[in-house]
């Protein structure tokens, strides 16, 4: 199986100049829209799909992003491996704005989210899919990131726990010492149920997560905010684009067959099948 990758990010990452010969399609899954357009192109010599997570006008909120229509979506336009981009806040002294966290771990904090594929939906998968997440994210594809941030000279801490919160509202002072207490890394609403939808789908998922703030524990910092975050994301979009632009090439060149095939073979053997 030849390597393609979807890439799931936010504000930013439409630059017209991260990919050469831009195709948009627009497509149905069974579980409805994805949240935008299907950007198809290249970086480098690599085959890419781009997709904006919350909609290129950042109009669909964390809880009514469509997880199962958008990794659907990316799956069946040929998607072997997805990269996504999430701004979070740190929940760590050590973990400040503008570094790169390597996720390896997620809480589930959410509550209103359609968490699988396999809940009957027509045209959906059939059965019941018991996915295994002890490792929830692509341990090869993982440390291939960690290793181009060191060549690039780019501050990265290489694995963290992500607490997952619905939102769209940000947490309490309560909340996020809660989470610290827990030795969460960073918070964010929208690891979960896409890393999960990923794994059920059988494809390798990575996520390069981007503290913002310091979520609001952090007494001498301003809470969290709108204004403050998007400007912390900002000053860090040159920073991921080189990243990608750096180590798309090096995960293309790596050989997936057992890795693939290992995916396959928890997917298969984790769905119990429905009477009929």
């Amino acid at each position: 199986m030849s390597f393609k990758l979807g890439i799931i990010g936010g504000t930013g990452m439409d630059d017209p100049d991260l990919l050469t010969g831009r195709r948009e399609e627009y497509v149905e899954t069974p579980f409805g829209k994805p949240s935008d357009a299907l950007i198809h192109g290249q970086i480098g010599e690599v085959q890419c799909v781009l997709l904006a997570r919350h909609g290129r006008k950042h109009n669909v909120d964390p809880t009514h992003v469509n997880y199962r229509a958008n990794l659907w979506a990316l799956r069946e336009a040929g998607c072997t491996h997805v990269l996504v981009t999430t701004a979070c806040g740190s929940l760590q002294e050590d973990i400040h704005p503008g570094q790169f966290v390597l996720l390896d771990q997620f809480i589930d904090r959410t509550t209103q989210r359609r968490l699988s594929c396999y809940d009957g939906t027509p045209g959906g998968p059939k059965g019941v899919c018991h996915i295994p997440m002890a490792q929830p994210f692509c341990m090869i594809m993982r440390q291939i990131v960690a290793d181009t941030t060191a060549e690039l000279n780019l501050q990265c801490r290489n694995g963290g726990t992500c607490v997952t919160i619905e939102g769209p509202r940000f947490s309490t002072i309560a909340e996020s010492n809660l989470f610290r207490s827990w030795g969460a890394h960073v918070v964010n609403m929208t690891t979960v149920p896409e890393a999960p939808i990923a794994n059920e789908l059988g494809l390798c998922y990575a996520a390069i997560a981007l503290p913002t703030d310091y979520d609001c524990w952090k007494v001498n910092e301003a809470p969290v905010d709108v204004p403050a975050c998007l400007a912390a994301f900002k000053k860090m979009t040159d920073n991921v684009k080189q990243l990608l632009i750096a180590v798309i090439p090096k995960l293309a060149a790596t050989d997936w067959t057992e890795r693939l095939a290992s995916l396959k073979n928890t997917c298969e053997q984790s769905i119990m099948p429905g009477s009929e």
